[in-house]
């Protein structure tokens, strides 16, 4: 596989993907295939969890600056 990352950053990503894989295998999971895909969704469902999650957050930030800019604004008055 040809990257620019780091080959030890490639190698993590490659163990994590593999002890996901292996967690379903022990869970039932015998089909390869099955537990890779299920991996997969698994681990996209976490992404996107973290993105809606990061999303909330950095709006909850915009607005609590917004809020401390008006009471500057009130303040200066």
């Amino acid at each position: 596989m040809r990257t620019e990352a780091d080959p030890e950053y490639v190698r993590t990503l490659a163990r994590y993907l593999e002890e996901r894989v292996a967690a379903l295998g022990k869970s039932g999971i015998g089909e390869p295939l099955a537990a890779l895909t299920l991996a997969a969704l698994d681990i996209t469902d976490e992404l996107f969890r973290a993105r809606e999650e990061h999303e909330r957050q950095d709006g909850d930030v915009q607005a609590r600056l917004g809020a401390l800019v008006q009471m500057l604004e009130r303040f200066r008055s």
